[in-house]
């Protein structure tokens, strides 16, 4: 690594630097809006614990998001998430990192700055890590002590396709796809595609795809 000097007394390092910055402000524009992204979740939320969710109104809306940010840890979490991304996206110095120690203390939920969640995430619980530039479709149900992120050597994580569910203690890694409505189940381990509809168990996982048969991951490396 070179000295901090250099950064600013030789070009050496100032391009790379610049694409780095390039490239986390692409990501950061890619975040939604805070508004959109919480009541997004909050519908899904209330949804899935068989709760209204259905919202009279703007206010309505906001009460409902502070209700469940109240009744559920991982709400609470998954809240500060997207407040920091809103934050970092708007160009906000610290306070963006205050809301990520907040979700990480409060409810366990560690989400990366490069990662992009589309509105109507529901979170069984806290317990989660999400990292490396990975993207997740709306609506993905994920479960407690679930792994989204990177395989070593490789700063690209998961492409998580929309409606996936991936069950408890999961772990989704590296540069793979996961198709839409995909179910990964609890414990597996995935570190190769899974196409739309298939479900995917077992360490490392197998994948049944739908109307297919079921094949075995190749071996890591």
């Amino acid at each position: 690594m070179a000295p901090s000097g250099l950064w600013t007394r030789t070009g050496r390092y100032a391009a790379p630097m610049r694409r780095d910055a390039h490239a986390l402000a692409s990501i950061r524009r890619q975040h939604p809006r805070l508004w959109e992204a919480l009541v997004a979740d909050a519908r899904v939320t209330a949804r899935y614990r068989s709760e209204r969710h259905e919202f009279r109104s703007r206010t309505d809306a906001l009460i409902q998001i502070l209700r469940l940010m109240v009744v559920t840890d991982a709400f609470l979490g998954q809240a500060c998430y997207r407040l920091k991304a809103r934050l970092q996206a708007l160009g906000v110095p610290g306070l963006p990192r205050i809301a990520h120690r907040l979700a990480m203390t409060l409810s366990q939920v560690d989400i990366g700055d490069p990662v992009v969640v589309a509105p109507g995430l529901y979170l069984f619980h806290g317990q989660v890590v999400i990292d490396g530039l990975t993207r997740v479709g709306p609506g993905a149900l994920i479960g407690p002590f679930v792994t989204i992120g990177l395989r070593e050597g490789d700063l690209h994580g998961p492409d998580v396709g929309a409606e996936v569910s991936i069950g408890t203690g999961a772990k989704v890694l590296g540069r793979i796809h996961i198709g839409d409505r995909a179910r990964i189940g609890a414990n597996a381990v995935v570190i190769t595609d899974v196409p739309a509809g298939a479900v995917a168990v077992g360490v490392p996982a197998t994948v049944r795809a739908p109307g297919g048969p079921t094949h075995g991951s190749p071996p890591d490396g």
